[in-house]
């Protein structure tokens, strides 16, 4: 029994992949390391990138405060406002995708164009996107902190350690006026239900607790989803007025 233990045992061990990885040697080695180091720094840190630097920045926010608007503390939940956010990214970023894919992606899966020659056509569509949303105040903020010189006269030529914060300050701004805009009609039912309730002489009871049914047959009557969802589809697709 146990020779056949010890030949089972052997056979496993003789039958195990091995597994490696092939870094060079000699000054091969250095480089090749540091390469891997940056890899595993960028897939890391992808989808922060991915998300900061798409539409998911408004979106996600003006959805937070419309919640805090309709005066609900947990619906809807944060994992369906992040998905409703990351799907209306999707809807209005796939344009910019394709074309990326189109000049970039597609060539390197096919070994057609090597990858330092791609990532520049890559980012082009995605840079071209920023530049249509970014206030030229806020630009033009990042330039004078980033002493460019000379300064860049098109998205292209602009580098992305300048257009990304300014693209995200600019992202959260538009998101703000939105949000305003947002809590007025809401604003206006909780002081119309405030004014009631004082006149009846109820002060003891919390207005927002006899308001929020009013403000959600609101939302509900109005269709506000479907309003909320298109307008901020529609405002990627108005763009930013030149120094608004």
């Amino acid at each position: 029994m146990s020779v056949l233990s010890g030949a089972t045992f052997a056979f496993a061990q003789a039958a195990e992949p091995a597994l490696s990885v092939n870094l060079g040697t000699g000054e091969g080695l250095t480089a090749r390391v540091l390469q891997l180091a940056a890899l595993i720094t960028v897939l890391s840190l992808a989808p922060s990138i991915l998300i900061m630097t798409t539409s998911f920045v408004r979106i996600v926010v003006v959805l937070s405060l419309l919640r805090t608007a309709l005066g609900l503390q947990q619906a809807p939940p944060n994992v369906v406002i992040v998905s409703l956010s990351l799907f209306l990214t999707a809807f209005v970023m796939q344009p910019v995708w394709d074309q990326a894919y189109q000049a970039g992606i597609g060539p390197v899966l096919a070994e057609e164009m090597p990858l330092d020659e791609a990532f520049p056509r890559i980012v082009e569509p995605l840079k071209r996107f920023m530049a249509a949303q970014t206030r030229e105040a806020d630009l033009a903020l990042f330039m004078d902190m980033a002493r460019l010189d000379p300064r860049p006269t098109s998205a292209e030529e602009t580098p992305l350690r300048v257009l990304a914060p300014a693209f995200m300050v600019s992202e959260l701004r538009r998101a703000f006026e939105i949000g305003f805009m947002l809590f007025i009609p809401f604003v206006i039912i909780d002081l119309v239900v405030a004014s009631l309730l004082m006149a009846m002489g109820m002060m003891m009871m919390p207005p927002v607790t006899v308001s929020l049914p009013f403000k959600l047959i609101f939302f509900v009557l109005v269709d506000g989803w479907r309003l909320v969802a298109g307008s901020l589809i529609e405002s990627f697709n108005a763009g930013v007025p030149p120094g608004g």
